[in-house]
């Protein structure tokens, strides 16, 4: 809401600045000098309260375009100093235009009140949004997953706020409505969450599904089996390797990976042979004796013959 104090507070110096600044260097800019002066930051220091304050308000003007262009405008009409009463002083030359009625008017066009409106008290302008507030929360891989709920200190209070599901680390959350307060009943500002995801000793994401790497033995490869997988916080299921199944061979549990309000993704386990690092002499033989059963077939002829080796 424009008020006297535009004629008086620089909010392109408070931020430290140019007029000419791009959106995205303003935000850049407000939410450094915010975490530095953030009263959660400052507990009981009554100036970085204040200088948090001004420039909350300097933002929350300069970041609406609206507002931005007409405290440009209010500004480049006063010249930075207030209005004052009397001739030559109303940052007009020679004083108020037609005896004062010109000045009512300019200022009706430029907010939009009606003639005889106050441009500084409540009838020409909307309340101010609070400003957005950002902080970092790091999560365990399944309340990524499955989301969570944690709580925050907002301006003293502590608020519980609501992870989704689905969250990859990284991403960042914008909750509307969990943000700094409006200074004047207009609707507060955003809470923006930047979300860590901490890695799992056995799962991982690929997008909305969830990989798991199962070893099976070489006989459950050669001869099929039966293996339980587990599940991201569930019972294991049971899953059926085929006969001749060959090492790195994903198979797919529908519906048991990151499951969101759009979609459910699935589990994806990759067979891994296991390969033993001792056998006894007798396991030796046997395996010996398997080997001259087999076909007399090199494995690796066919990538040597595309590598143009053969």
């Amino acid at each position: 809401m424009a008020n006297q104090d535009w004629f008086d507070k620089d909010f392109y110096k408070i931020l430290g600045v140019a007029k000419g600044v791009s959106d995205a260097e303003l935000k850049k800019v407000y939410r450094k000098l915010a975490r530095q002066f953030h009263p959660d930051s400052n507990p009981g220091d009554a100036k970085a309260e204040a200088r948090f304050k001004e420039i909350s308000e300097a933002y929350s003007v300069l970041s609406d375009p609206e507002q931005r262009k007409e405290y440009d405008a209010v500004r480049a009409m006063g010249g930075g100093a207030r209005f004052t009463g009397g001739a030559g002083g109303s940052g007009f030359p020679g004083g108020f235009p037609a005896g004062g009625a010109g000045f009512e008017d300019v200022f009706s066009n430029l907010f939009g009140g009606g003639r005889g409106g106050n441009p500084f008290g409540g009838g020409g302008f909307g309340p101010q949004p609070g400003a957005d507030l950002s902080m970092s929360t790091t999560l365990n891989f399944i309340d990524g997953v499955k989301g969570t709920s944690i709580k925050v200190n907002i301006g003293g209070k502590d608020v519980s706020v609501n992870i989704p599901a689905g969250v990859s680390d990284g991403q960042k959350i914008r909750l509307r409505g969990k943000g700094q307060a409006s200074p004047n009943g207009g609707p507060a500002g955003d809470l923006i969450i930047n979300c860590t995801v901490k890695p799992h000793p056995v799962f991982s994401r690929d997008g909305e599904n969830i990989r798991v790497t199962v070893p099976v033995t070489f006989a459950e490869a050669v001869l099929g089996a039966t293996i339980l997988v587990p599940t991201l916080g569930g019972e294991p299921v049971k899953l059926k390797v085929a006969p001749g199944t060959p090492n790195g061979r994903v198979l797919r549990v529908k519906g048991r990976g990151v499951e969101t309000s759009k979609s459910t993704g699935d589990l994806l386990a990759t067979v891994e042979i296991a390969v033993p690092s001792h056998v006894s002499d007798k396991a030796k033989v046997a395996l010996e004796q398997f080997d001259e059963m087999l076909p007399d077939e090199d494995p690796r002829a066919e990538i040597l013959l595309k590598a143009g080796l053969l």
